[in-house]
């Protein structure tokens, strides 16, 4: 409950609702406009490293798949303010797992116990082989979450919202806490030192050392005597100084 106003935009309908629920829609059309198109007119009569023609509407659409997937777990890496164990291995091994799955369906394998629904054998890996492949799947991702990246830094720039305020202060907090660590640190040595300083002074180490402050009438007499001392520091101190003048 220490920013209770964080609850607010949940109360007031602000984090969804047909304002935002247009931008969604306006967002997923662009990301399948560059999904296609990019990937279409980058395969529009091209050949490949060994001469061939790799623009089949299969290896189109294990490029248009795995840009999908790569773009879908880079938002949902952006979108992740926290980050665990547990996203790690949900978010790599969704990645993991689909490239599993694609070169499983175009495996030798597969063919032979499905010839009919699996018969583009060896497709996904002469597809992905290719490096004018990765090219556009790497081009395809930039041009799909380049819009997300530059409206959120904007945002949090120009306007910021009470959420992103309060993230900011937390991340202050996180680089302050080993700073402050560290002064206290050296705070105690310092503490240290000067005690063990203090402990050796004139006066106060015979305190100390001695062990006569445990006891009442030793205390007072060791007071009394440290004030004749000082009194008698600062008579022969003054008469220096009336000599010297």
């Amino acid at each position: 409950m220490d920013y209770a106003k964080l609850y607010e935009p949940g109360q007031l309908n602000l984090l969804f609702n047909k304002r935002k629920f247009f931008i969604c829609i306006a967002h997923g059309v662009y990301t399948s406009f560059a999904l296609f198109f990019i990937p279409y007119g980058a395969f529009y009569n091209t050949a490949g490293e060994d001469g061939k023609h790799i623009a089949d509407y299969q290896s189109f659409a294990v490029t248009v798949a795995t840009s999908l997937v790569i773009v879908v777990s880079v938002q949902i890496a952006l979108d992740t303010s926290y980050w665990t164990a547990i996203n790690r291995f949900f978010i790599l091994g969704s990645i993991a797992v689909y490239f599993a799955i694609l070169f499983a369906m175009h495996s030798d394998g597969i063919f032979v116990i499905f010839p009919n629904h699996f018969p583009f054998v060896g497709n996904a890996r002469n597809s992905l082989s290719q490096i004018s492949v990765w090219l556009v799947i790497l081009l395809t991702t930039v041009i799909s979450v380049m819009p997300v990246i530059t409206f959120r830094f904007l945002k949090e720039d120009l306007n910021p919202t009470l959420i992103d305020q309060v993230r900011k202060l937390q991340k202050a907090r996180r680089k302050q806490k080993p700073l402050q660590n560290y002064m206290c640190q050296v705070s105690r040595r310092s503490s240290r030192r000067s005690a063990y300083a203090f402990s050796h002074q004139e006066g106060f180490g015979e305190l100390i050392t001695s062990g006569k402050n445990m006891t009442m009438h030793n205390s007072i007499s060791w007071i009394e005597n440290l004030r004749k001392k000082t009194a008698e520091t600062v008579n022969s101190f003054r008469s220096d100084r009336t000599v010297k003048l």
